[in-house]
Formats: C-alpha cells, sequence, structure tokens
C-alpha cells in the first residue's frame, strides 16, 4: 500500500529513492551478463529463425530470476559471503576450487569482451581496434582508483544499459516488426530444424549460474555502503528483467530484417554491418552503440566477478574497496586486454579449456546456491519457498544437463 509522507512517496515500507538504489545490485548483473556473446548468439537465433525462438528467451530469463532472487536472498540473509557458506557447509577445498574456477573462466572469456568492445569502437570511429581495446581496458582500471568502488561500477552500469536500451529500442522502431509474429514466437513455443545447438548456447548463456551467484555479494556490498536501506531478493527483478528485454529486442531486430532476405550473422558486428544496407549508417552505428555498451560492461562486470571471488576464496575478503580484490580485478582485465591483442579474438584452446572448467562448476554452484538457500539454519525465514524449491530444481536439472551434453561435446572433440 503506498502512502505519502512527507515529500517523500513509500512503497512497502520504502521511499521510492532508497527503492530505486535497491535495483542496482540486479542491473549490474544484467549488464554483466548481457555482454557480445549474448548479442551474438541471439542474432543468429533472429537471423536464422526469425521470431519462433522468442519463448526461449521468457523461459530462460524466467530460471535466471529463480537462481538470482535464490542469490539475493542468500546475501541478505547470512552475515557472510557466499564462498564462507560454501567453506562452512563443505570445507576450505571447496571454495577455493569455486574461486579459482570462476576467475579462470572469467579471465578467459575476457578477451571477448575487451576484442568486443575494441571492435565496437574501431567500427564507429574507422580507428585501429587495437587502440581501443587498450584504451578501453585503462579506463576500466582507473575506475578501480575511485574510493568507492561499488557506488561506480553501480552508476556506470545504469548508464551503459540506458544506452543499450536507447540503441536497441530505437533499432526496433526503425525495423516495424509484425507484431502478431513476435507475440506468436514469444508465447507458442516451437523448436526449428537445426536449432537445438543455438538453443543450448543460448539457454545457458541466459541462465548464468556464475552472473547469478555474484548477486549475493553485491546485495552485501550495497548493505555495507547503505546499510538503512532496506532490501528484498525481488530488488533483483527489474534487472533480469531488463536483461530479457535486450535480448528480445536483438532477436526481433534479427528476425525482421536479416531472417527474411536469408542473411547470416555469426558476430553482434556482422548484425551491424547488415543493417546498414537497408537503413543506412545512421542505424549500423545505433547498433554499434548498442554493442559496444554491452561490452563495456560485461567487460568491467566479469572483471569485478572473477576478482572478487578469487580473493574471497583465498580468505582475503570481498570489499570492493579492498586492495587485493582490486589488484585481481585488474588482472582479469589486463590479462583479456593482452589475448585479445595477441590473437586478435578469443583462441580456440582458451574456448575449449573454459569450458572444462565451466562444466564442472557451474553445476556445484547451482547445487551449493540451492541446498544453502533451503537450510533454515543458515535463511531463517528467508528459505526457499515451496515453489523456488520446484522452481529451483528444474532448474537445476536443466543446467545439469547442459552441463552433461557439453561434457559429451568436450570428450568428442
Amino acid at each position: 500500500m503506498q502512502t505519502i509522507s512527507g515529500s517523500s512517496r513509500t512503497f512497502a515500507g520504502r521511499s521510492l529513492r532508497s527503492w530505486l538504489q535497491t535495483l542496482g545490485p540486479g542491473l549490474i548483473t544484467a549488464a554483466l551478463v548481457f555482454g557480445p556473446s549474448k548479442m551474438t548468439i541471439t542474432s543468429k537465433l533472429g537471423s536464422l529463425y526469425g521470431f519462433s525462438l522468442l519463448w526461449l528467451v521468457v523461459l530462460a530469463i524466467f530460471f535466471m530470476f529463480v537462481f538470482t532472487f535464490m542469490a539475493a536472498r542468500i546475501g541478505i540473509a547470512t552475515n557472510q559471503s557466499l564462498l564462507s557458506s560454501i567453506r562452512q557447509k563443505w570445507g576450505n577445498n571447496a571454495a577455493i576450487a569455486v574461486g579459482i574456477g570462476v576467475f579462470l573462466v572469467c579471465t578467459s572469456f575476457q578477451a571477448g569482451n575487451s576484442a568486443g568492445v575494441g571492435i565496437a569502437v574501431a567500427e564507429l570511429t574507422n580507428t585501429p581496434v587495437i587502440l581501443w581495446i587498450v584504451i578501453l581496458n585503462l579506463v576500466g582500471i582507473s575506475l578501480l582508483f575511485f574510493r568507492t568502488f561499488y557506488n561506480v561500477l553501480e552508476k556506470i552500469m545504469i548508464i551503459l544499459i540506458i544506452v543499450k536500451l536507447f540503441a536497441f529500442v530505437t533499432t526496433l522502431i526503425m525495423v516495424k516488426p509484425d507484431a502478431g509474429a513476435v507475440a506468436k514466437g514469444a508465447f507458442i513455443p516451437s523448436v526449428p530444424a537445426g536449432s537445438s545447438g543455438l538453443i543450448i548456447a543460448f539457454f545457458a548463456s541466459s541462465v548464468s549460474i556464475v552472473g547469478a551467484c555474484y548477486q549475493s555479494y553485491l546485495v552485501q556490498e550495497r548493505r555495507r555502503i547503505s546499510p538503512g536501506i532496506v532490501q528484498a531478493g525481488s530488488d533483483s527483478f527489474t534487472g533480469i528483467l531488463l536483461l530479457g528485454v535486450m535480448s528480445a529486442m536483438v532477436m526481433i531486430c534479427a528476425g525482421a530484417v536479416l531472417h527474411p532476405q536469408g542473411i547470416m550473422v555469426n558476430t553482434a558486428t556482422d548484425m551491424s554491418r547488415a543493417l546498414e544496407p537497408i537503413f543506412g549508417s545512421y542505424a549500423a552505428s545505433l547498433f554499434l552503440t548498442g554493442l559496444f555498451g554491452a561490452a563495456f560492461s560485461a567487460l568491467i562486470g566479469n572483471a569485478t566477478l572473477g576478482g572478487t571471488l578469487l580473493s574471497d576464496s583465498l580468505g582475503k575478503g570481498s570489499n570492493l574497496n579492498s586492495k587485493t580484490v582490486k589488484m585481481l580485478i585488474a588482472l582479469v582485465m589486463i590479462a583479456g586486454a593482452v589475448i585479445a591483442i595477441i590473437f586478435g579474438k578469443l583462441p580456440l584452446q582458451l574456448i575449449v579449456f573454459a569450458q572444462s572448467i565451466t562444466i564442472f562448476i557451474v553445476p556445484f554452484i547451482g547445487i551449493a546456491m540451492f541446498a544453502i538457500a533451503n537450510d533454515e539454519k543458515m535463511m531463517g525465514s528467508q528459505k526457499n519457498s515451496l515453489f523456488m524449491k520446484i522452481a529451483g530444481a528444474i532448474g537445476l536439472v536443466i543446467v545439469i544437463v547442459l552441463a552433461l551434453i557439453n561434457l559429451k561435446d568436450f570428450i568428442t572433440k
């Protein structure tokens, strides 16, 4: 029930301003997950299958919210980090293994983020890619020197989400998709022949267990900075919803423009080039602006995630103002930039290496979060409801099945 108290409107006992402040962790998670690889997969889905797989966005975002909601409640209910809870239940070695595993995965995929942000600006300005890889990674590292890094991170991520939304909404308006066909694709599931590989890739990238687990750290960081703000697990809903909206818009644009002409894209940059002959350089520049926002937010967020969890696993804490955490965040950025400059893109061997770690780390993190969220001693009144237990269990089954499929592919390659 809404009430008016002075000039401050409250909802559920919280002022509008404090409610807006609680959205930060969810928005950071959305910006972290929606990177250049996500844009590439959604562009390919749209160009190959039109609107027929839009229902996949709805399903994936539902399960991403389930795990993000779970992680947020863990962060709210406990007085320790997620890795500390894992250490408490399964021992120090389990916590260290998760921290190192997440760090290696983040470092491996950081090259793609560096290449993506460099290509986006280089295409916009007709300048060398390497120049922008160096400049934008230096900008990312410079953010670490601010005294309150979390506040800077939150503001940057919100700005980048606004940039992405503006770019994609404007492109969508220019594209003018068939509303009936879009609705049919979103609410009537179908599986086109030959789409299973991309469906798995999209679902795995959208239901990011690693990204979701970081939500527990973000809500605790927000609480440390603003202890007077009342937080709820559902505060992450807005960020995850925006993640789905951005994915849907990219897929719709590709489905409306490229699919009817049989134009295939292999990268998000190809998508921008394909738009140019139809709508002119303005549309291509708009899409590249969105790609820049996606790549730069992923570049910062991915490095922050990897550095924070490694520091925590080694017993150095997870405070974003910690020198150790900042050094490890910078290390992820530097490593990603060096790999991107040397190889020009993410090397196949590194992808295989990252996948091999992800196959084992992701299911364990998912199971660990699920077990902790069901632990009444740790969670108290914040423990999983019956609905969350059922939804979380279904989500875990899907994640484990995807891991087994990846394991099979990894072995047979």
